[in-house]
């Protein structure tokens, strides 16, 4: 099995991360507005990205501003039964946090374009803490 894994710093407290990564106004402002979210374990996160690609992620794990654990229960094909994992540890003010995309059967192109865009929500995760503006799905150039 394949995992994606990326570390990104943001400089904002670990508690601005955690609450844009379980909050819809946070993940709108990251990924995508067109979304249905909760904030409680066993609820399904609903993001949609144009009118035929729906992604549903069963929240497992919710540990305040350390942890957030999805799993993947209907997506692209290649997605079904991944877990998605955000480790955050503060230190000095600033949060480190660590992406993994889990449990790939194999590494393919669509692989390897996740890989990239995973990077890209990153980097939308740190402007938007750090800036207020993220780079949601709607604003990107693909």
């Amino acid at each position: 099995m394949a995992n994606i894994e990326h570390l990104q710093t943001v400089h904002v407290p670990a508690l601005k991360v955690y609450e844009t990564l379980t909050t819809a106004e946070g993940l709108a402002e990251i990924w995508t507005n067109e979304l249905i979210t909760g904030n409680q374990i066993g609820f399904i996160n609903e993001f949609r990205f144009g009118s035929n690609d729906i992604t549903k992620m069963r929240i497992e794990e919710l540990i305040p501003n350390k942890k957030v654990v999805w799993h993947c229960i209907d997506s692209d094909p290649e997605w079904i039964g991944t877990m998605i994992s955000f480790d955050i540890q503060e230190k000095n003010g600033k949060s480190y946090i660590t992406l993994r995309h889990m449990n790939w059967k194999e590494v393919t192109p669509f692989y390897r374009s996740c890989n990239y865009n995973w990077a890209i929500f990153l980097y939308s995760l740190k402007s938007y803490c750090e800036d207020g503006e993220g780079i949601p799905y709607h604003k990107r150039k693909f």
